[in-house]
């Protein structure tokens, strides 16, 4: 294999990442993107040097001018990265020789290499952040429109995988919005700071010798110059900003395949309690029939993948010293494939969102599947006050184990039952009375009316 196909061999182009080929958070977070980021990194320090008369401005000027990642040669950056252990040195020395010799000087001035990769790593995850809230508005909003619709369409309820009691269609819609919510807000409220710090966090070689002071306007202005937060410290190895982004990318991850799982499970063949306009009709090699939910699919995917993920950022708060070995060269690749992970399921899970559905008809059909057992909570509440609460347990559990035997109804069993029929008898339970406590439509509890709670709450604002 000759080099140019060995380098075409290397390219990842998601060819194992069908949801990720082709989205919006591919494009913020490829190796292009964070080449940007690290020469805006750059170009953002000499407009806050130039700002404090630490660097000429036309070499701020010529630095930005400079700073744009179409003109270097990524690949090479890349392999020349290896011998230092990081992609700022070589990408340093490349600005440079693009630069006249009065200017290259000026590049680089008094930061170190996770100076700018750290302030890199937050321009990538603060646009991603912009794409994945985007796509976290989009699941809200048509979750919302699917709750209201939905209100008190009466479903089955399941717990342990079986019928428990009756709900709406629309509180089951209105939790995965809440989820949706919980994952925009917790993005939403992150702080993504700059950093600089110089080679050990002291800021050494950036502070006048006259005025040590003096360098904290620099480090307000290099964050203003890059759109990011203004550090209370360096954070060479107080790793904080980047452990809570990937709390958050876990959080968002399991948020969306929470929705991704019922719907995997409700558009099953035989429960077929949905229908998907979007994001459900993936074919099959084999199987001329199939109309896979490939949306959800892909979001369980990202789930099950980023949790783990999220653990290596935790892990690579325990970096020792002021600069550690191994522990911030963990989070780059890491951090990268969450935000891949969950902006991926994000805009997958706008897709299913705003194409999805529920079927009354089959929901109803569900609903009945059990001849009214699953509304034997209600019932049991119903009669207690006529039979003692011994009593009514006593006359639903024989009523339930007969129509299990018989393969009848609750209805049609209870109404043998002698107790119940003595109560009838006596007008203390009338025929139409008792038809109403087998009725799942009116045993929904407070489930519209959560709904209604629940639209009530609005995104946060980004931080």
């Amino acid at each position: 294999m000759t080099s140019p196909e060995r380098a075409a061999s290397a390219l990842d182009l998601g060819l194992l990442a069908p949801g990720r080929a082709g989205s919006r958070v591919e494009a913020e977070t490829g190796d292009g993107a964070y080449l940007q980021s690290l020469l805006d990194a750059e170009a953002a320090l000499a407009r806050a040097q130039a700002t404090a008369g630490v660097v000429p401005r036309r070499a701020a000027e010529a630095i930005t001018s400079a700073a744009l990642a179409n003109d270097f040669d990524l690949r090479q950056i890349a392999l020349d990265a290896r011998a230092g252990g990081n992609p700022v040195i070589p990408l340093v020395a490349a600005l440079r020789e693009a630069l006249p010799e009065e200017v290259a000087a000026s590049v680089h001035r008094g930061a170190t290499s996770q100076d700018i990769i750290d302030t890199a790593t937050m321009l990538v995850a603060d646009r991603a952040r912009i794409v994945i809230l985007g796509d976290l508005d989009r699941v809200a909003s048509a979750l919302a429109d699917l709750a209201e619709r939905h209100r008190g369409t009466p479903m089955a309820g399941r717990t342990l995988t079986q019928h428990a009691v009756p709900t709406t269609f629309g509180l089951k819609a209105a939790g995965w919005r809440s989820l949706a919510l919980d994952a925009h807000d917790r993005l939403a409220a992150l702080s993504f700071p700059a950093q600089l710090g110089g080679a050990a966090g002291t800021l050494a070689a950036l502070v006048p010798s006259e005025d040590p002071a003096a360098v904290f306007p620099l480090i307000e202005s290099f964050a203003a110059e890059t759109g990011l937060d203004v550090p209370a410290l360096p954070w060479h190895v107080l790793r904080t900003p980047i452990a809570e982004l990937g709390g958050a990318l876990a959080l968002a991850a399991g948020a969306l395949g929470k929705f991704a799982a019922d719907v995997l499970v409700l558009g099953r063949t035989e429960i077929a309690e949905i229908s998907q306009r979007n994001g459900g009709a993936g074919g099959s090699s084999a199987m001329p029939h199939k109309a896979n939910p490939v949306n959800a699919t892909l979001i369980a995917a990202a789930a099950r993948q980023t949790p783990a993920l999220a653990g290596v950022l935790y892990a690579s708060m325990v970096a020792e010293d002021e600069r550690p070995a191994g522990a911030w060269h963990a989070e780059w690749e890491t951090l990268r494939q969450m935000l891949r992970q969950v902006g991926t399921a994000a805009e997958l899970a706008a897709e299913l969102a705003e194409g999805l559905d529920a079927r009354p008809a089959r929901l109803a059909e569900n609903l009945a599947a059990s001849g009214g057992l699953i509304v034997s909570e209600g019932l049991a509440g119903a009669l207690e006050p006529l039979l003692g609460r011994a009593g009514a347990r006593k006359v639903l559990t024989a009523a339930s184990k007969a129509a299990g035997a018989e393969g009848s109804s609750l209805t049609e069993t209870l109404i043998d039952e002698p107790e119940i029929r003595a109560l009838v008898d006596a007008d203390r339970l009338s025929p139409d009375e008792l038809a109403d406590l087998l009725d799942p439509a009116r045993y929904l509890g407070a489930a519209p009316d959560l709904v209604d709670r629940a639209l009530r709450r609005v995104p946060r604002k980004t931080k």
